[in-house]
């Protein structure tokens, strides 16, 4: 039991903490450029057509890896630090994009409010970026467990607040209120990079080596040599040399497509959990009190509980653990599918499904942060956590087919097995890899 008390007892250390704040100022900004302002559009009675179209504004979450890789390398315009620097400087220009956001009325102004949507969209994805790097970086081994854990429960603290926090406040004094109190509330994030202690950067001998021989075989090229050669050895450096780095590692394939597939079952299930509801007869009102009350709180235990795990047992090991869980998750789908309108069945299943989706989303968080090199952490995270949200968009997408064709009952037990291939990859990956990112925590 002293082994998981350790394990517990890191959530108190002064850099997991700051984690937690730094989730917070990373999930703020993403409803205030989704469903909040989605609300705040229907209330000013722009047309569906025009509020629909206003969901390509998050397009910048997605292709985030592509500019990426400059703030790896350029030299922020703050000199704080790699990190910091660019935390802070990227969270001032994201402060002053949502206050100008609010501060635009949608009725005479729809293009300038759609301009500056996708600029605090693509700020607050930069932001991610440096971010998850700074997590990465300045979190020992046996801290990124709960370190995953700790950004996700900031995150989603942050959707609530940003979400029914910001429509209570625009219900009371008005939308530019409930932006500039969102905006007031990033400062938070800045805080934490402005007084917290800028990570080393150490990259591998092997690392430099790659980069040194580029730029060595470039300034023999007679037509390349000087700035030219200068030129493109950095380019190399910057966009090519953290996947030709990810790719050095053994299995590197097998990876991808675990990381793409280990979240494809509960993806999958959580796309028709609501018209499962739905169908069988709860409310509107019914599904969101639930949804709300025990979704929110389970969710919170699983990554709590599942950053503890990836402590005490190591990433692989957690994953493997949480990944049968969340399959076993899936299959309180079938059984409120049988039990029909029970809030009773309803609470079980919310609070079962997201327990055990927290907990495997806080393995899968640990694990690819250890497979990142701390010369390119921003880059390949991004890359890597671009990867997991394939299977919750693309192929996810097929879900409504498949329930329409199989029928509820038999369409959840497939969700619940979907995710055994990816396990049995993991199996493999385990048994003739090269171990595990993040090993065990020593006891005591």
């Amino acid at each position: 039991m002293s082994g998981w008390r350790d394990a517990v007892r890191v959530y108190g250390d002064r850099r997991v903490l700051a984690v937690l704040l730094l989730g917070f100022a990373s999930g703020l900004p993403f409803l205030l450029t989704y469903s909040t302002l989605s609300a705040w559009l229907a209330t000013a009675q722009i047309s569906r057509a025009s509020i629909g179209l206003f969901a390509l504004v998050g397009l910048p979450y997605a292709f985030k890896v592509l500019w990426a890789p400059l703030i790896d390398r350029l030299p922020p315009p703050l000199p704080l630090g790699r990190r910091r620097g660019w935390g802070v400087t990227i969270q001032l220009l994201l402060i002053a994009a949502v206050l100008a956001l609010g501060r635009v009325d949608p009725q005479t102004d729809l293009g300038l409010m759609a301009v500056l949507a996708v600029t605090v969209a693509f700020l607050s994805a930069s932001q991610d970026v440096v971010i998850d790097a700074y997590r990465v970086e300045i979190l020992e081994l046996d801290q990124q467990g709960p370190g995953a854990a700790m950004v996700q429960a900031g995150y989603r603290l942050a959707m609530l607040t940003a979400g029914a926090g910001s429509l209570v406040i625009a219900q009371a004094f008005g939308w530019f209120a409930a932006y500039a109190s969102m905006a007031a509330l990033l400062g938070l994030g800045v805080l934490v990079f402005l007084l917290g202690k800028e990570p080393s950067r150490r990259p591998s001998a092997a690392t430099l080596e790659r980069e040194r021989q580029a730029e060595q075989f470039l300034q023999r090229r007679p037509e390349l040599r000087g700035a030219k050669a200068h030129l493109l050895a950095w380019l190399y450096g910057t966009f090519v040399c953290p996947f030709a780095d990810f790719a050095t590692r053994p299995l590197w394939p097998a990876i991808l497509i675990f990381v793409i597939t280990y979240k494809l079952g509960e993806a999958m299930a959580g796309v028709m959990a609501t018209p499962l509801y739905v169908s069988i007869g709860f409310s509107l009102n019914e599904i969101a009190s639930v949804s709300k009350i025990f979704g929110f709180f389970a969710t919170i235990a699983g990554v709590l509980i599942g950053g503890a795990v990836v402590n005490r047992i190591g990433a692989m090991r957690a994953l493997l653990l949480c990944g049968i869980l969340q399959s076993m998750g899936n299959l309180f789908y079938v059984l409120q599918a049988a039990a029909g309108h029970h809030l009773g069945a309803l609470a079980l299943c919310v609070a079962a499904e997201n327990l055990t989706g927290g907990m495997a989303a806080t393995a899968l968080v640990a694990y690819i942060s250890g497979l990142c090199n701390t010369a390119y952490t921003a880059t390949q995270y991004a890359l890597l956590s671009s990867l997991t949200a394939i299977g919750r968009t693309v192929f996810a997408s097929s879900g409504g087919a498949l329930a329409e064709r199989l029928g509820w009952e038999s369409f959840f037990l497939l969700t619940s097995v979907l995710t055994i291939p990816a396990l049995l990859l993991l199996v493999w990956i385990m048994a003739k890899g090269p171990g595990d990112p993040i090993p065990v925590a020593e006891d005591g």
